[in-house]
């Protein structure tokens, strides 16, 4: 029996597959007719938490190539009447191609892969966001007209904020292609042990170049400037302390002009304006940013053609 291919994680991906689904992606953006090569595909989405982006880019990246998504209301699943992941993991993949979810623990996204006999994607977690990151790559790769790997390298790529689930994504992309990456932010909210000694044990491989820092100076020479909310979703309560926390490291003019003058800002959205980024920025990235998310759709379809087509 073939082995299931899960995304999970950054780390559930070689360097090439990485390279493959990003190129692919940028071929089907320009794709003028689509080859509808998920025909007779169905997914299933199963969302814990809120979502736009995520939510709608793959149900229409399914539509576009003729494959069915199945937004599935947790609150409607027997789930919510104490029905196990392990029932429910084996029932919906004798149904569906793929399923797609967003969950609060990524425990939760590696119990149902464990028992899925399709693949699972992980649209968000505690954990990890690793679709977002490659879109943020192929941003990137599309911006600076990067034609391989090693120019991808030279690049430096500043994380400015909370070491969360994105910036983990980060993390773990930068050792696996052996990035040029700084995370910069407060040390209260610094990247957990583990995930940075993973990170640095695997980069040492790929001759990655990971920095964690809270001094802003370090910010100089960075091509990308990247941020994130300073509350994300089931911290609200922390909002005072983090507010006080993350001010100095708001991604405004002034810390722009020590990165490179032609420095681009990449955002994952949704953004908090006037918190960690300004609306000024916000406006003259708007091009930058708003391209990121629209390049969700074509790595949502890419990743979906390569583990289901």
């Amino acid at each position: 029996m073939k082995k299931v291919k899960n995304i999970l994680s950054i780390y559930d991906l070689t360097s090439k597959e990485i390279w493959a689904i990003i190129q692919s992606a940028i071929k089907l953006k320009k794709q003028k007719k689509s080859k509808f090569q998920l025909k007779g595909k169905t997914i299933g989405l199963i969302f814990e938490k809120p979502s736009t982006r995520t939510m709608v880019s793959f149900s229409v990246a399914m539509c576009q190539e003729d494959g069915t998504p199945l937004v599935l209301d947790l609150k409607k699943l027997q789930t919510t009447r104490g029905e196990s992941i392990y029932d429910t993991a084996k029932v919906l993949s004798r149904y569906l191609d793929a399923i797609i979810i967003r969950a609060f623990k990524h425990s939760s996204i590696e119990e149902f892969a464990k028992y899925s006999s399709k693949p699972v994607i992980n649209a968000l977690t505690d954990l990890e966001h690793p679709l977002q990151i490659l879109a943020d790559l192929m941003t990137i790769i599309e911006k600076y007209k990067i034609k391989n790997l090693k120019e991808l390298c030279k690049l430096k790529i500043s994380f400015v904020g909370d070491a969360n689930n994105v910036a983990n994504s980060w993390l773990a992309v930068s050792a696996v292609l052996g990035l040029n990456f700084l995370l910069l932010g407060p040390n209260n909210y610094a990247p957990k042990k583990e995930l940075l000694e993973k990170a640095l044990r695997i980069g040492k491989k790929t001759k990655a170049n990971i920095n964690i820092s809270n001094d802003i100076e370090d910010i100089k020479r960075s091509d990308v400037v990247y941020t994130d909310v300073w509350i994300s979703m089931g911290e609200e309560k922390e909002s005072v302390e983090r507010h006080k926390a993350f001010l100095k490291y708001q991604v405004n003019d002034n810390l722009l002009s020590k990165a490179n003058k032609n420095c681009i800002v990449l955002h994952c959205l949704p953004a908090v304006r006037g918190e960690e980024i300004t609306a000024s920025v916000m406006q003259k990235q708007e091009d930058n940013i708003f391209e990121e998310a629209e390049n969700r759709l074509h790595i949502h379809k890419a990743t979906m053609i390569y583990l289901i087509k």
